[in-house]
């Protein structure tokens, strides 16, 4: 089981990661507003931002859990949800992380 000072831990070194990668993609990456399809792109910020699903993801892997359904309802909707208050349900979840 993985304690409460860990996942804040995770999350600061995840956290900076990734504000110095979004720095660097910026800086060479040019998104397109429209997909193939030709409909406009949304590029508005999520509720969960990226470094708290990595963390949540990092923190399974730690963990004892053998079904992730079962560690993010147990372990991040309940013990963990004072750490990640914009937690969402686990469908969204799972559709959020694939979208990374």
């Amino acid at each position: 089981m993985i304690i409460k000072d860990k996942v804040i831990e995770f999350f600061c070194i995840i956290d900076e990661f990734d504000k110095n990668l979004n720095v660097e993609l910026s800086k060479n990456l040019c998104l397109p507003s429209y997909n193939s399809n030709g409909k406009r792109c949304r590029n508005r910020k999520g509720r969960l931002s990226e470094s708290e699903i990595m963390t949540i993801l990092v923190c399974y892997h730690f963990g004892t859990y053998r079904n992730f359904k079962e560690y993010y309802q147990n372990c991040i909707r309940g013990r963990l949800r004072h750490e990640f208050p914009a937690a969402v349900s686990y469908n969204r979840f799972v559709e959020l992380m694939l979208l990374l």
